[in-house]
């Protein structure tokens, strides 16, 4: 998955439907919760996954309440449609995309 910057994206939640991991390099659960998305991003090809290092990007960090990592939020054409925290396993995020994108 591609690292993004503030710039880049807030020109890609413009429009579309995204996902969003908001890691840190030296998150242990965030480093685990990596190779499950890049399984599960291509289960979506509709849906434009990124990640957003908060320790590079703490403005996006603090505009969206980012307290603790890993976070994910989807967005559909620049508002969010939903948000998890934490680890979650292949299964899991299936349920939370399926059941976000549904809305």
């Amino acid at each position: 998955m591609k690292v993004i910057k503030t710039a880049e994206f807030r020109e890609l939640i413009k429009s579309g439907t995204s996902f969003v991991d908001f890691f840190a390099e030296w998150c242990g659960p965030c480093k685990m919760l990596g190779p499950v998305l890049e399984e599960v991003a291509a289960d979506y090809p509709d849906i434009e996954f990124v990640k957003v290092n908060v320790d590079e990007n703490m403005d996006l960090a603090e505009e969206y309440g980012i307290m603790s990592i890993p976070q994910v939020f989807m967005f559909r054409d620049g508002k969010v449609i939903g948000k998890i925290g934490g680890y979650h396993d292949k299964d899991g995020i299936r349920r939370f995309i399926d059941d976000t994108v549904r809305l």
